[in-house]
């Protein structure tokens, strides 16, 4: 008579991105969620210096990873109280008259400095209201990044060598132009990205961005 012999399948190890979860974060969904949607900006978008943000911090201060991430009182769970901030690989949103600006003056998006961008992290079928949204908004500040802003035109000539001094002229000139044209919003008010990851039953952690601005959007030209 046959014996039958039986096996014990081996537990599977964590994934680096459950323990990042588990070591860095609360068990609260939205700071979860949080430390997700930053390990997806880093390792697939390739961003660079990520930061993460507290909404309730009037200033925006960068918080670390860990215990900054604390627990959401249970009744504002669905509140927005984190964003990610970061430098992607290449410009995400270039508004219609920016557009227009540096056609005029043989500019491409390639000879520009990227500017730091801030993520809103969600969760699919969070509750959403305009209010929510609002105060999102008027937790950025008017200027992003403005220090960097300003490295990018001090250092103009290390990052564009091969330019020509008529470039070099041209892009001291635009970066100028858009300290004004934020100010005055004439190339849009401010925006993010929200990103909201499918975290629900059967969901497979699909991260999924879209462009979110403030106020009416001038619709652009073909």
């Amino acid at each position: 008579m046959a014996s039958i012999q039986s096996t014990s399948m081996a537990t599977p190890e964590l994934s680096a991105l459950t323990n990042l979860i588990s070591h860095s974060a609360s068990s609260q969904p939205l700071s979860a969620s949080t430390v997700q949607i930053l390990h997806n900006l880093q390792h697939q978008h390739l961003w660079t210096s990520i930061q993460i943000h507290d909404l309730k911090d009037p200033n925006l201060r960068a918080s670390a990873l860990g215990a900054e991430l604390a627990t959401i009182p249970s009744e504002d769970q669905t509140a927005p109280r984190y964003l990610i901030s970061g430098i992607p690989p290449h410009r995400v949103y270039t508004h219609p008259d920016e557009q227009l600006y540096l056609l005029e003056r043989g500019l491409r998006e390639e000879d520009i400095e990227l500017d730091r961008m801030f993520v809103l992290p969600t969760v699919k079928n969070q509750p959403w209201s305009l209010r929510k949204m609002t105060s999102v908004f008027d937790a950025l500040p008017d200027q992003v990044d403005i220090q960097a802003e300003e490295a990018s035109m001090n250092d103009g000539d290390e990052t564009n060598d091969g330019a020509s001094g008529e470039k070099k002229a041209k892009l001291v000139e635009y970066y100028e132009y858009r300290k004004k044209a934020r100010l005055t919003k004439e190339w849009g008010g401010k925006r993010l990205l929200l990103a909201m990851v499918d975290r629900g039953m059967g969901g497979d952690g699909t991260v999924v961005y879209y462009v979110v601005q403030e106020g009416a959007v001038k619709p652009r030209q073909n």
